[in-house]
């Protein structure tokens, strides 16, 4: 059954479409010049982008600013990332309102990283609700506009609910139980951390369908920018996991020429990539994750030869 759509993304989702979003970094700045050209350059090759909230416990902008501009600014949809590491849950149903009154249209429920892996590790973590507590208060509120409490709100915000998944967490079995139950609370799309094979892919899609679940997947690519980038998620990133052959080629483009024939690599591995997950699962997209250099989003999936999300 489809869930009822609030915003393109959703709407398109459950036209059938094929859809690919794209993911902006606010950072230690109050110039939001980058992430909304960012935007532009997106724009006309997804549906929606999603701004980060505070990744990996590091103190950026708040992401609700960046999600209004964008959609002012780019006239692109946003997915506005709210982690439950940093709020109470009076702090969410405050920023959540905010939210509506804005005009979002999509949330991506998160935990969160602990905040000691991040640039202020002395901060004290909240954790007042999880994210499957924050997908629950999301859905009643949305559907019932009560908060926890019971309490009333007047004229309540409608949002599409989408939630995170590891699609290399081993063992499998405890992530997609995780799932399963933020999806009988509300969640109407997920979108999943970055694969690196079509090997990848079709073992969690897999492991999806032995449970039935049917919300629909957007799974995560993510380039590499640099043989630096590359290196530091393959020996730093839980989960992270890139075939020899894939950081084989990339480190031969690099000896080659330097950036230029890496971008040329990386547009050649993951047009094949998006082409061979399209034609083996039955995800409904692709969540592309490129920050600092969005412009090879469109080349990447140029190359896998589809049309746009627009197109």
């Amino acid at each position: 059954m489809s869930s009822e759509a609030y915003g393109e993304l959703m709407k398109q989702i459950n036209q059938g479409r094929f859809v690919f979003t794209g993911e902006l970094e606010p950072v230690k700045t109050t110039n939001l010049e980058e992430v909304i050209e960012g935007a532009r350059t997106l724009k006309d090759h997804v549906v929606a982008v999603n701004i980060t909230d505070n990744p990996t416990a590091f103190g950026y902008m708040n992401a609700l600013v960046p999600s209004y501009l964008i959609q002012r600014e780019a006239g692109v949809e946003a997915v506005y990332q709210m982690t439950t590491r940093d709020r109470n849950r009076l702090a969410l149903i405050s920023d959540v309102l905010a939210a509506g009154a804005l005009g979002i249209k999509n949330i991506l429920a998160l935990t969160g990283d602990h905040t000691t892996v991040g640039d202020t590790p002395q901060a004290k973590p909240v954790f007042d609700l999880d994210s499957a507590g924050f997908v629950y208060m999301l859905k009643k509120m949305v559907d019932e506009g009560l908060d926890l409490n019971n309490n009333k709100i007047e004229e309540p915000p409608k949002f599409n609910i989408g939630i995170a998944a590891a699609p290399n967490a081993n063992p499998l079995e405890p992530e997609i139980l995780k799932i399963e139950r933020k999806v009988k609370l509300g969640a109407d799309f997920i979108q999943t951390q970055c694969v690196y094979s079509v090997e990848q892919a079709e073992n969690f899609m897999e492991a999806i369908e032995t449970y039935s679940i049917k919300t629909p997947i957007l799974i995560g690519v993510a380039p590499f920018k640099s043989i630096g980038m590359m290196e530091w998620m393959v020996k730093f990133v839980p989960g992270i996991k890139v075939p020899k052959e894939i950081q084989d080629v990339l480190r031969k483009a690099k000896k080659a020429g330097g950036k230029e024939p890496v971008y040329e690599a990386n547009t050649e591995i993951f047009g094949e990539l998006l082409k061979g997950i399209r034609k083996s699962t039955k995800v409904a997209g692709i969540h592309t994750m490129a920050i600092g250099f969005e412009w090879i989003v469109p080349k990447i999936i140029e190359r896998a030869g589809f049309r746009t999300s627009k197109g």
